[in-house]
C-alpha cells in the first residue's frame, strides 16, 4: 500500500514538473479562461482565423459537420469537463462508449490541429480547439458569432465508463435538469443548449416507438402531430432493416439554420424526440420553451449558453498538457503504467 501510494505520488509531482517545463506560451497569467487568450502567443498568426478555415473547408463540402461538433463539445464537456477527453484513441477511451459511437468530426479537429501547429507548435490546445470550432460551425450555420475564452489544457484521461454522466435520450427533463446542475448549468442553460436540435438528427432507432408501439400500448404516441407521425411514418417503417433519420427540427425550411424554429416546432407537438416534446408540456420547462420560441434574442443567449459549457471543469495554468496530437498523450511520462507497476 505504502508503495502504491509513493508510485502516485510520483506520478503527480513528475507530470507537475513536466508541465512546468512546458511550452511557456501556454499558460495563463491569471488563473483563468480568457476572452483572446492566443493574441500574440503565435506569433503574427491568428490562431481562431486559422481554426475557422480549417473549419470552413470541411462546412463546404459536409454542412453536416455542423451538428456534429455541437454534439462532440456538449459529450467531451460533461464527462471530464472541456479537456478533450473525447478525442484520445484507446481501447476503453471515450470514444468506444456506445453514447460516442456515433460522434464525429474528429477528423476537422485533426485538421485545424495540423494547420495551428505548423505556425505554433506546442501552444494551442485540442480542447481549445473544439470550442472555436464549434463557435465557427455554429455561426456558419446561421446562429451568429459568438467569443469564445481560450487558455484550457488536454487532459490525461479518458474512460468509456466515465461517460455514464451523459443524459440518455431515454432521459426525463426532471433527471436532465438534475444532470445539468451537477455540472453548474441551470434549467434556462439547458434549454438554450438544447437549441442544437435546431440542426440535429436522430436515428429512427431513437424514436420508432413513438410511431408504432408507444409504452407497449400498440398505438403511436398520442401527443404526437398527426401529419408529423404519419411522415415520420413514411421515413421510419416498422420493418425497416436500414437505421434511417429525421431532422430534429421539422421546419423543412430551417432545418439546417441555428434557429429559434425547434422550440417553435416542439409547442406544436412536432418534437421527434420524446425528450424534445416533454420539453414543451413539463412544468420545468415549458414556460421557458414559449419564451424562447417568441424571442427575438436567441442567438445571443444560445452563445451564451455554450460559453457557460464551454468553462464546465477547464485544466489551465499548469494543469494537463498542449497534446501534440489530438488522439494522443505526450509521451512525458505514463500515468497508468505507474500506478500499476
Amino acid at each position: 500500500m505504502a508503495n502504491s501510494k509513493a508510485v502516485v505520488a510520483l506520478a503527480i509531482g513528475l507530470i507537475f514538473l513536466l508541465n512546468l517545463a512546458g511550452q511557456c506560451y501556454g499558460y495563463i497569467v491569471n488563473g483563468g479562461l480568457q476572452y483572446g487568450f492566443y493574441n500574440g502567443k503565435c506569433r503574427s498568426s491568428d490562431v481562431e482565423e486559422i481554426v475557422r478555415k480549417a473549419v470552413y473547408n470541411k462546412f463546404l463540402s459536409d454542412r453536416t459537420i455542423a451538428p456534429a461538433l455541437i454534439r462532440m463539445q456538449f459529450h467531451d464537456c460533461f464527462v471530464n469537463g472541456c479537456d478533450a477527453s473525447i478525442l484520445l484513441d484507446g481501447p476503453n477511451s471515450e470514444k468506444t462508449a456506445p453514447p460516442n459511437l456515433s460522434v464525429r468530426g474528429f477528423d476537422v479537429i485533426d485538421a485545424a490541429k495540423d494547420a495551428v501547429e505548423k505556425v505554433c507548435a506546442g501552444v494551442v490546445s485540442c480542447a481549445d480547439i473544439i470550442i472555436m470550432a464549434t463557435r465557427d460551425v455554429v455561426s456558419l450555420s446561421g446562429g451568429g458569432r459568438y467569443s469564445v475564452q481560450t487558455g484550457r489544457r488536454d487532459g490525461f484521461v479518458s474512460l468509456a465508463q466515465n461517460t455514464r454522466t451523459l443524459p440518455p435520450p431515454s432521459a426525463s427533463v426532471s433527471s436532465a435538469v438534475q444532470a445539468f446542475a451537477k455540472k453548474g448549468l441551470t434549467v434556462s442553460d439547458m434549454i438554450y443548449l438544447l437549441g442544437g436540435h435546431s440542426i440535429g438528427i436522430a436515428h429512427c432507432s431513437l424514436f420508432k416507438d413513438r410511431l408504432y408501439n408507444f409504452k407497449n400500448t400498440g398505438k403511436p404516441d398520442p401527443t404526437m402531430d398527426l401529419f408529423l407521425l404519419s411522415s415520420l411514418r413514411r421515413t421510419c417503417s416498422q420493418n425497416a432493416t436500414v437505421d434511417r433519420t429525421a431532422n430534429l427540427d421539422q421546419n423543412p425550411s430551417s432545418s439546417s439554420v441555428v434557429d429559434k424554429s425547434y422550440y417553435s416546432q416542439i409547442m406544436m407537438r412536432r418534437g421527434v424526440l420524446k425528450f424534445d416534446q416533454d420539453l414543451a408540456s413539463d412544468p420545468l420547462s415549458k414556460f421557458t420553451v414559449a419564451a424562447i420560441a417568441s424571442s427575438w434574442d436567441f442567438n445571443t443567449k444560445f452563445g451564451k449558453a455554450m460559453v457557460k459549457m464551454g468553462a464546465i471543469q477547464v485544466l489551465t495554468g499548469t494543469q494537463g498538457q498542449i497534446r501534440k496530437s489530438c488522439r494522443a498523450i505526450n509521451r512525458q511520462i505514463s500515468w497508468t503504467s505507474l500506478i500499476k507497476s
